[in-house]
């Protein structure tokens, strides 16, 4: 297992890393790849704003998740700058197979507890793949702009997969926080391994 992979398990908890093979694909066209980023944050901001209208009464939760509303939208802006920087569109958004997988997982039925610590362990999920994946591009990509670009990303993700984390267990115990997240991470793996490898996917 090579450095790349060892890290991520350690810090990341994933339980499959990324097919080194999806950086080379990323890498043939980074108008794809930044498009679907692009969208990856919009979204993260969306979803943050969809937790805090659900949540509001969770003080923690929503003075904890304002601020990356207003990260994720910069980063949002961050992506479309390059792509106009290097007179690439921002294509159409694209149905993302992983979240809807992810969601699928989501207990539907169970006690307002039970579904909070899954929408919350669903965003540390995305937030943990998507850490991985922009590691992945800091360190495989050729061009020495773009991997410095995608190391802050990478940074930032890595922080918000830990925020989640930490607010699951602010308001649900530990343990079950732990026994669910096991669960996830195994689910999730699944999902990586059964989904086409495509370069033009964050996820």
């Amino acid at each position: 297992m090579n450095q790349l992979s060892q890290d991520t398990k350690n810090i990341l908890g994933l339980k499959l890393v990324t097919d080194p093979r999806w950086v080379d694909l990323a890498s043939i066209s980074l108008e794809d790849i930044l498009t679907d980023h692009a969208w990856c944050e919009q979204k993260a901001a969306n979803s943050c704003i969809s937790l805090i209208q659900k949540y509001n009464d969770k003080e923690l939760l929503v003075d904890s998740l304002s601020p990356i509303v207003t990260e994720e939208w910069g980063h949002f802006r961050h992506v479309i700058a390059e792509l106009r920087k290097r007179k690439l569109s921002l294509g159409k958004q694209r149905k993302d197979e992983y979240v809807n997988k992810l969601l699928e997982f989501q207990k539907k039925g169970g006690s307002p507890e039970e579904r909070l610590l899954d929408q919350l362990l669903t965003m540390a999920l995305i937030e943990a793949r998507s850490c991985e994946r922009f590691k992945r591009l800091s360190e495989g990509l050729e061009d020495d702009y773009m991997r410095k670009f995608y190391r802050k990303f990478m940074e930032s993700e890595a922080g918000h997969y830990t925020l989640f984390i930490t607010l699951a267990e602010t308001y649900i115990k530990k343990e079950k926080v732990r026994e669910r997240w096991k669960e996830w991470l195994t689910y999730e793996a699944e999902i990586i391994k059964n989904l086409d490898l495509r370069g033009d996917r964050v996820h």
